[in-house]
């Protein structure tokens, strides 16, 4: 019983003891996390003390300026090429706009103005040598082989380079001129005439509604001073026989007559050569190159023939762009292109054919030299009433106003996707032809000697004792760039670093 009661109390003093034990623990816990927030305040505040408070040679540094940037460019070694950049657009080397006179009308017996009664060929045709194009009061617009245009009536005895050409055409469809020569329209080159009317089923035109009247007339004559001839012939025969005092006389009627003859058959002679079909300038239409194409036609039959009835394009393609005129001398014929198509990726390359000595009209008309029979792309040479007048096609889209009309021709056949196309035209005005040392033009500097100089840089840029100056001879510039040569012993090479320029502080 004692052993008991006397273990009660131990058992009471080992309850309470965990009590004691945790507030320990807490109060100790809680002396650590001010331990902890007041060195982190303190190691707070050393920091904004040591942003604020700086020494004089910080002061000092800070308030110096700041060093002098640097600009620089790496000395090349290429070709150096000047380039012209315009826009042009890829046309038919020819255009030509028929627009038949009133000859026809006229050839017709309707007067007036002349009417469409055929059209033979719709826009986007294919047009070959000797195809009718259209018919104008009954009488037909057909087209043949040749350069130079139309600019008159062809009749026979005619002679000139456009009869030759005549002639080339008339023998290319199967329809020799015979002994006649080159450029001569004789008797040989009006059966030719005669013949191609008759193949297209028209009959041809004669060069003067009175020839016959005038041949006649000119036959009749020769036949009476045939016979004039005869009789004094047998007056003298007659007067020798009978041995008169009249036989000088008789003589003398028969030298008489013998030259009457003569101025007779002469004048016959000449109208016959006068006489026969011609081709009269409304109904021809000279192209460069087949097949053409047909553009645009403006009238439906039973409509009065309007200006310009049909357009053609022919010709291999050509690109027509317009230089202004602080660039017109930099481009010369012969010059390479470069051709790139922005909208299919398509590229070419070409040679500049020819660039305008004046600029084009601000209203568009057509370039000095007039228009002419059939025209000619690009040239506007001859003048006359034929139907056709030629200009460039698309020129005139081409060419801002004032400009200098320019002519590309393309070093291979063109992609028929390009074919009335705006395109961006690269032309090479120069080249050094090899590779040469080129720095940018800001680069060389000239000196109070006249010397022209370089500044060569180390490998730290800013380093002002590093660098050093070359003098150089400096040759052709383009596009920034220019060439440069080392001389008086300097030395550069591709790759070195060259002071563009230095920003001062």
């Amino acid at each position: 019983m004692k052993h008991q009661e006397a273990a009660a109390p131990e058992e009471s003093d080992a309850a309470v003891e965990p009590d004691d034990v945790r507030a320990s623990l807490g109060r100790r816990r809680r002396i650590l996390i001010w331990v902890v927030a007041g060195a982190v305040a303190l190691t707070g505040a050393g920091v904004v003390l040591a942003t604020t408070i700086r020494s004089p040679a910080q002061v000092a540094a800070d308030a110096a300026p700041p060093p002098a940037s640097v600009l620089a460019d790496r000395v090349e070694r290429r070709v150096l090429t000047s380039s012209v950049v315009v826009r042009g657009t890829v046309a038919a080397e020819q255009s030509l706009t028929v627009s038949p006179g009133a000859g026809a009308a006229a050839a017709a017996g309707t007067g007036g103005k002349p009417v469409v009664t055929r059209v033979n060929k719709q826009p986007g045709a294919a047009v070959q040598a000797g195809d009718v194009l259209v018919e104008v009061s009954g009488r037909p617009v057909f087209a043949l082989a040749g350069a130079l245009p139309v600019y008159r009536d062809l009749k026979p005895g005619a002679t000139g380079k456009d009869v030759g050409q005549l002639q080339e055409g008339l023998k290319a469809l199967g329809h020799p001129t015979g002994k006649d020569p080159a450029g001569t329209y004789g008797a040989g080159t009006k059966a030719a005439v005669t013949a191609l009317y008759a193949a297209l089923g028209y009959t041809p035109r004669p060069a003067d509604p009175g020839d016959a009247e005038k041949l006649q007339a000119a036959e009749d004559a020769a036949d009476t001073a045939q016979r004039g001839v005869t009789t004094a012939k047998s007056a003298l025969a007659k007067a020798k026989a009978g041995g008169g005092t009249d036989t000088a006389e008789a003589q003398q009627q028969l030298a008489f007559a013998q030259q009457d003859l003569a101025k007779a058959t002469t004048r016959l002679e000449a109208a016959r050569a006068a006489a026969g079909p011609m081709v009269p300038a409304d109904e021809l239409v000279f192209v460069k190159g087949f097949p053409a194409r047909v553009d645009a036609v403006k009238a439906a039959v039973g409509e009065s023939v309007p200006d310009g009835l049909l357009t053609l394009s022919a010709g291999a393609p050509v690109i027509r762009a317009s230089l202004p005129a602080h660039q017109k001398d930099l481009v010369k014929a012969g010059m390479k292109v470069e051709v790139l198509s922005e909208s299919t990726g398509l590229t070419a390359t070409g040679t500049v054919a020819s660039v305008a000595t004046a600029p084009t009209p601000a209203s568009g008309g057509a370039a000095p030299g007039g228009s002419g029979g059939s025209g000619s792309g690009g040239s506007g040479a001859g003048a006359g009433s034929g139907p056709g007048s030629g200009s460039g096609a698309g020129e005139n889209a081409a060419q801002d106003p004032g400009g200098y009309a320019l002519t590309v021709t393309p070093g291979q056949t063109l992609d028929a996707r390009l074919s009335g196309q705006g395109v961006r035209l690269t032309v090479t005005a120069a080249s050094s032809g090899e590779p040469v040392l080129v720095v940018p033009l800001s680069a060389v500097s000239a000196g109070a000697d006249g010397r022209t100089t370089v500044t060569v840089l180390g490998k730290d840029p800013a380093a002002a004792d590093a660098r050093r100056r070359v003098e150089v001879r400096a040759g052709m510039s383009a596009d920034g760039m220019v060439q440069v040569e080392p001389v008086g012993g300097g030395a550069l090479a591709d790759g070195d670093r060259v002071l563009v320029a230095q920003a001062k502080p």
